[in-house]
């Protein structure tokens, strides 16, 4: 039997007949193939979300999501749509959290946009016949009803174009090899980087990092027209920063500890950090309405995270406490995820402020 070569090899054979490729090439292809996987997420894979930290977490978010349908008007049919569900933790949490809202959950309809086919089975074990569809992309989901869409931790994997400003100008970043045959980084090509911040295109020391994610300015644009057309909102939570900058924040993860960027590509979690501002600026753009962003703990703050936390420890045996306060405190503390994680909602225009964005 003829083994196929790891798409690390494989990405090594393509630069050295092609040439250096672009930073978000090799991060498409990598993240492609490491998410069909279907290992990454839970104590024994690499990372850990905030749904595995914490069940409030969707729990906060299913009543959140309750109470955005009422100020839709309460419509008789809605589409609740998950991007990058994992392994459905949050809608199993999300979906148990309204069991006193009947009226909603007969309304729902529950779509999960996901690629990975051992993941699907995975959310098929977790929600059973509570999901009507799954989708390749946001673009099969049905246009016919109010939609309600969440997104957590699935921006910060889409590919990002990396520019590196070098003799005045800005370059394309791209990855070639080394005398090893090892993949580094490479200056590329000087190009106009119109895609960047104005307040970014001049006026940055030499070799300074820029990045761009057109997926993720596209997906945001995507959700503001649908809230748009269909009435609705969508909820974007990720960890980054609310003003555009410069800087490198490509990171890679394996089994919960940094790894090497350009090593074992395909088989390690490759993410950046979020531009909000660049989100919103497409979901305006678009059309759409946004709130926030705000910092992951303030807003669970607001939806009462530690009422709910303690409700919840009143009836915990002594290591479920223990487990309940930790895990809320990762959430919440600014040492932790409550700063650097960020929330962002897109609504139909007229809605009035969301759930945990007042005062934004």
């Amino acid at each position: 039997m003829i083994s196929t070569p790891s798409l690390d090899t494989q990405l090594r054979q393509r630069i050295a007949a092609e040439g250096p490729l672009a930073v978000e090439t090799v991060m498409a292809e990598a993240n492609a193939a490491y998410y069909a996987r279907g290992e990454a997420i839970g104590a024994a894979g690499d990372f850990v979300t905030a749904p595995e930290i914490s069940q409030v977490f969707g729990e906060l978010i299913g009543l959140w999501l309750a109470v955005v349908w009422q100020m839709l008007g309460a419509p008789e049919r809605v589409l609740l749509v998950e991007c990058g569900p994992g392994r459905g933790t949050l809608m199993a949490d999300a979906l148990r959290a309204l069991a006193p809202v009947p009226a909603f959950r007969a309304a729902v309809e529950v779509h999960l946009v996901e690629t990975s086919p051992v993941l699907r089975e995975t959310q098929r074990a977790a929600l059973g016949a509570a999901v009507t569809a799954w989708h390749d992309t946001l673009d099969t989901v049905p246009e016919d009803a109010p939609v309600l869409l969440v997104a957590n931790e699935f921006v910060d994997a889409l590919p990002v174009r990396q520019y590196v400003r070098a003799e005045g100008a800005w370059h394309l970043r791209r990855i070639g090899l080394d005398a090893d045959g090892a993949p580094v980084f490479v200056v590329g090509e000087a190009v106009p980087a119109d895609d960047l911040a104005p307040r970014l295109r001049a006026g940055v020391p030499e070799r300074a990092i820029a990045e761009v994610c057109p997926a993720g300015r596209a997906f945001a644009a995507d959700v503001a027209r649908r809230v748009t057309a269909q009435g609705g909102a969508g909820l974007i939570i990720d960890y980054g920063h609310g003003l555009s900058a410069t800087g490198d924040t490509l990171q890679s993860v394996r089994a919960h500890n940094y790894h090497p960027v350009l090593r074992d590509l395909g088989s390690a979690d490759l993410t950046t950090h979020v531009d909000f501002e660049a989100l919103g600026h497409a979901a305006v753009s678009a059309g759409g309405c946004i709130q926030g962003p705000i910092e992951q703990g303030a807003w669970l703050r607001a939806l009462g995270v530690e009422a709910r936390a303690a409700a919840l420890r009143r009836t915990a045996s002594p290591d479920q406490d223990r487990a309940i306060h930790l895990g809320v405190r990762r959430l919440i503390d600014p040492a932790e995820m409550g700063r650097l994680f960020r929330v962002i909602a897109v609504a139909t225009a007229g809605l009035a402020t969301l759930p945990g964005f007042e005062g934004t």
